[in-house]
């Protein structure tokens, strides 16, 4: 009985807080006609978010296209077809490996350190001096890096596909013997541009659940350092946990 209880209450915060962070992002995205009132703060979260994650996701995305080349190219070089991992690193890389990566670097770098700011400011009443100030917390904290999370993860995300298409040709024509032109003929032939469309889309709504569970941990810390500690693990673990169950059922909707 006691552990049916604990068990029932468990589900019963997991659904309250699914249920608030879903509001905090909708209010988060309402305030995104006053983004422009508050474009410093904006283009703040967007250098934050894209430009200093480039480096990260440049080195991830660039090393996954080579394994993905290397491990394919080798089994298909024993059927003598070589010549097609083109296709199977752009398709793999722009349908899901370019927009999941992305994903699992900005939710480690980015969801964190926006948990542990906000989390910060929580514990020290920053925000309640902000509500003193009649200042909303959400329009000039959460609706910031909201916007700005998701205009920024569908430029990583291709940028993440470049990369990741740039590593494996390289695999490709040193260890595999394909030359390049044979591979981006291969890999032009076979991408569509709903393959590019449905990975923009996926790293939207990865930034969107990103920004909304990062500012609600952050918003919902107490205790102290303990309690900021403990809202930037639960960031992370929530964020990688949505990210990829959205990353299938998306992937089972349009294929």
């Amino acid at each position: 009985m006691r552990l049916l209880e604990k068990t029932g209450e468990g589900i019963l915060r997991a659904l309250d807080g699914a249920g608030e962070t879903l509001l905090l992002l909708f209010r988060g995205l309402g305030w995104g006609r006053t983004a422009w009132r508050y474009r410093r703060l904006v283009v703040a979260q967007m250098l934050f978010c894209g430009v200093e994650s480039l480096s990260v996701v440049a080195v991830v995305a660039f090393a996954a296209g080579m394994i993905v080349s290397l491990q394919t190219g080798t089994a298909l070089a024993d059927f003598q077809l070589q010549d097609t991992i083109g296709s199977i690193v752009a398709v793999s890389v722009c349908r899901e490996m370019g927009p999941v990566f992305a994903a699992i670097i900005v939710a480690a770098r980015v969801g964190s350190a926006m948990a542990a700011q906000l989390g910060t400011m929580k514990v020290s009443e920053e925000v309640d001096a902000l509500e003193a100030m009649s200042i909303n917390p959400v329009r000039y904290l959460v609706m910031p890096r909201v916007i700005g999370l998701v205009l920024m993860m569908p430029v990583l995300a291709m940028f993440s596909d470049v990369l990741g298409i740039a590593g494996g040709a390289m695999v490709g024509r040193l260890q595999i013997g394909v030359p390049y032109t044979v591979f981006f003929d291969k890999a032009l032939d076979s991408l569509e541009m709903k393959d590019i469309g449905v990975g923009i889309l996926k790293t939207t709504v990865f930034g969107m659940i990103i920004a909304a569970v990062a500012c609600r941990q952050g918003l919902g810390a107490v205790s102290g350092a303990l309690g900021v500690g403990k809202a930037t693990t639960k960031t992370v673990v929530i964020s990688l946990m949505f990210v990829l169950i959205f990353n299938y059922f998306i992937s089972a909707i349009f294929y």
